[in-house]
């Protein structure tokens, strides 16, 4: 793995994920789906220590949407109110279809996170067959908007090796991506699952972090603090901040996460540095 010099070795990027598109708010009146309620929680997860916001948005009736309107104002109202690295999820929700999420780039995101293959995703399948991902791939590369790709199992590390042998180096000539255990369907949420998957990363990759889903939120943070990796939070993965309490809020998990880096020396990582991390300009 490449060394990153131009960021100190204890730094700990923290990337939070407030919505997603699974939970709804009837269910769960605590998450973020209006754009303020979505901004004022942007601004009190970098006062906590988040560097990135990983986003998905909703429609006026909190249901998932990929329209490019509210994407572009919901862009210029994070970049306005915060100094987070701004990410789109390209992915939407499992029911999008492969045209509209490649137009999320449209909304000039810093960056967009990038799936490397197809998943069953619980009941349904999240899906992402090769040709779409290097169309993905080459449009991130043309607008130079700088992807996160997203690893839900061994596979898709292959995947991104094969990628990256045929495309080249993205925007930036960074590589930073995301180990997303324990959905259903994907790798398991063990340490175990997270060394095997950071041996089989690319050479090319300068950074990787890890997400959690529901249960495997905790293990999956410490393994990856213990393998030298950043942490991916937020109520898009988990909505439980111990068992059977729910999460108040996303600034709650970002806490945790700092928490847990101080433990092991680790220094949240402001947005700037951030930004050098994953090759942002």
């Amino acid at each position: 793995m490449t060394p990153m010099p131009d960021v100190p070795a204890d730094r700990l990027l923290v990337t939070v994920a407030p919505t997603g598109a699974e939970t709804t708010k009837a269910d769960f009146p605590q998450l973020p789906t209006t754009l303020d309620e979505l901004v004022a929680t942007a601004i009190e997860c970098e006062a906590a220590g988040a560097a990135m916001i990983h986003v998905h948005i909703r429609d006026d009736e909190h249901a998932p949407t990929l329209d490019l309107g509210r994407l572009k104002e919901t862009v210029a109202a994070l970049k306005q109110g915060t100094g987070l690295v701004v990410q789109l999820s390209t992915g939407g929700s499992v029911h999008d279809p492969l045209d509209n999420r490649l137009k999320v780039l449209d909304a000039e995101p810093d960056s967009c996170s990038l799936t490397m293959g197809t998943t069953n995703f619980g009941d349904d399948v999240f899906s992402n067959p090769w040709p779409f991902v290097c169309e993905l791939y080459q449009l991130a590369q043309e607008r130079g908007v700088v992807p996160e790709f997203e690893l839900f199992d061994l596979g898709q590390v292959h995947a991104l090796t094969r990628l990256l042998a045929k495309y080249g180096l993205p925007a930036g000539g960074k590589v930073h991506c995301d180990l997303v255990m324990g959905v259903p369907g994907g790798m398991n949420g063990t340490a175990d699952a997270l060394v095997a998957s950071v041996r089989d990363l690319p050479a090319e990759v300068t950074s990787w972090s890890a997400t959690g889903i529901g249960r495997s939120t905790l293990p999956v943070a410490l393994a990856a603090l213990s393998k030298g990796g950043h942490l991916r939070v937020g109520m898009e993965d988990v909505l439980t901040i111990s068992r059977g309490v729910p999460v108040d809020s996303n600034r709650q998990l970002v806490e945790r996460a700092v928490e847990l880096g101080r433990v092991v020396q680790r220094t949240p990582m402001t947005p700037d540095e951030a930004r050098t991390l994953l090759g942002i300009g």
